[in-house]
């Protein structure tokens, strides 16, 4: 019985498992965004993002040190780990958690199953500025302030009308 087991063994043995969210982790800090299964993403989820908090915690040069030994453990890629900590962790600093985002993309052709793209979520320009940074206002469009000004118009041309306008 698996009473209590959470987690996803993904057909895998647990050498084999620990080396593909090893590898698949290195890769999303590297590219940003990776395509997937379904399965694999929300695998890396939780994989990925308590590594991405250890970036944020360290306060002196011996904690940093040390964050980055536990981080490097887990990735076992120096690259990783230094873009890790150089580039996303004070992109992320201001972002309370969440730092990924899982995109179902539909049914692969061959074995039907479910893709999934997963992305570092700071890092897409897509869907707009994230929390770290400040949003523009939104514009106000002309047709809005239009609309209220021929509306006011409307009004104060109905008032100022002769009696001779109004009955043709």
């Amino acid at each position: 019985m698996r009473h209590g087991d959470k987690i996803n063994n993904l057909s895998r043995t647990k050498a084999h498992r620990d080396a593909l969210m090893s590898n698949m982790a290195s890769q999303l800090i590297a590219h940003k965004r990776i395509v997937t299964t379904l399965a694999k993403a929300r695998a890396l989820r939780t994989y990925v993002e308590p590594l991405i908090t250890k970036t944020k915690k360290a306060a002196s040069k011996e904690e940093i040190m040390h964050q980055h030994r536990i981080v490097f453990s887990y990735l076992n890629n120096k690259e990783a780990v230094k873009e890790l900590f150089t580039v996303v962790g004070p992109k992320i600093a201001a972002r309370p958690g969440g730092y990924t985002r899982i995109i179902k993309l539909g049914t692969r052709l061959g074995d039907n199953a479910e893709r999934a793209m997963i992305e570092l979520v700071d890092f897409n320009e897509i869907y707009g500025k994230g929390v770290g940074e400040a949003a523009a206002p939104a514009k106000k469009t002309r047709r809005s302030a239009g609309r209220s000004k021929k509306k006011a118009e409307g009004e104060q041309n109905a008032d100022t009308q002769t009696p001779e306008a109004s009955a043709e």
